[in-house]
């Protein structure tokens, strides 16, 4: 791990004192360094966006208003359980999955997660594009299955499903939903996509590491036409708190925190999702057809009935609500 450069250690030295003003002085000996030095690195901190109020013969005051995503302002929300997790933020990703893959593959460790405020070629189900624009929290973790008291896929999917919305709740006070499979919506619009990847040993067949990613529309203003009417935001056209640090956290800490059985992630899945007792067209494969959603079995799969009576269960594929 590369030393932390003195614009980052008073960066978290500042998170941990927000709305506080601290003295260069009492800056400089914390840190060893000149006063110089310690203006310097608040001129770099000023540099990202960062809202510091400097005055003379008072010190730095690190404002409450400050809601740039960073591992310095993340890690003090975090949970014990969560305490040693990884954390990258990038300023620009070809995809935190692609990175995520990368890591996992170089062997990074159960739990690590990787974060950009952009994604240049960001990904959903099925390869489709994610837009990625400014205003998203877009995450990836690497999830090491001898550290899951589950293995099916649907579970993980169905787990982060349930952690962004407890998130978003706990948070903002919001209450999403989740519509089947693995989109979470909020005032009839989708605020949050989710995408699960594992890597299975060849000769034995068991899996090595999967990657889940998540993209959440924090408070993105603006969706290219093909969208609008479909995604928006937790905060969308009304001004956003200074709490994106603390929702990434709180996201971390419901994926990582001491797994619950599989019954009991479904369970909670099943009181979210926004599409039961609904019709709707149901997208499987080359298949397209009308049904009546009635229920999701013990594994997440999506219970529907046609008109003509059959009942089908959909392990894959898409659905559209009518009206």
């Amino acid at each position: 791990m590369m030393p932390a450069t003195l614009k980052n250690r008073l960066l978290e030295l500042f998170e941990q004192h927000r709305g506080e003003t601290l003295s260069g002085e009492t800056l400089a000996s914390i840190f060893g360094v000149s006063r110089n030095a310690v203006w310097k690195a608040v001129c770099e901190l000023k540099n990202d966006g960062y809202r510091i109020d400097a005055a003379t013969h008072r010190g730095y005051n690190f404002l409450d208003t400050n809601d740039i995503l960073s591992e310095q302002g993340i890690r003090p929300h975090l949970k014990p359980f969560a305490a040693e997790a990884q954390i990258s933020v990038l300023p620009t990703a070809e995809s935190t999955n692609k990175t995520a893959r990368e890591a996992a593959a170089s062997g990074a460790e159960h739990g690590s997660v990787i974060f950009a405020h952009r994604q240049t070629a960001g990904k959903g189900r099925n390869g489709r594009e994610f837009v990625s624009a400014d205003g998203g929290i877009y995450m990836s973790f690497v999830l090491r299955p001898e550290f899951l008291p589950f293995m099916a896929p649907t579970a993980v999917t169905a787990l982060a499903a349930v952690a962004v919305c407890e998130a978003v709740e706990s948070v903002t006070g919001k209450s999403p939903s989740i519509k089947w499979v693995n989109d979470v919506f909020l005032g009839g619009l989708k605020v949050c996509g989710i995408s699960t990847e594992a890597v299975t040993d060849f000769e034995s067949g068991k899996i090595s590491w999967i990657v889940l990613g998540l993209g959440i529309n924090y408070d993105t203003k603006e969706f290219p036409e093909h969208l609008r009417g479909v995604a928006g935001s937790i905060f969308g056209k009304e001004g956003a708190p200074a709490v994106k640090n603390r929702l990434a956290a709180e996201v971390i800490n419901r994926i990582l925190a001491p797994k619950k059985d599989e019954p009991e992630i479904f369970a909670s899945y099943k009181k979210r999702l926004n599409m039961l007792k609904k019709t709707v067209t149901v997208y499987a494969g080359n298949e397209v057809f009308e049904a009546f959603t009635w229920d999701i079995d013990e594994c997440g799969h999506l219970i529907v009935k046609k008109a003509d009576g059959e009942t089908r269960v959909l392990n894959a594929g898409e659905i559209s609500v009518r009206g």
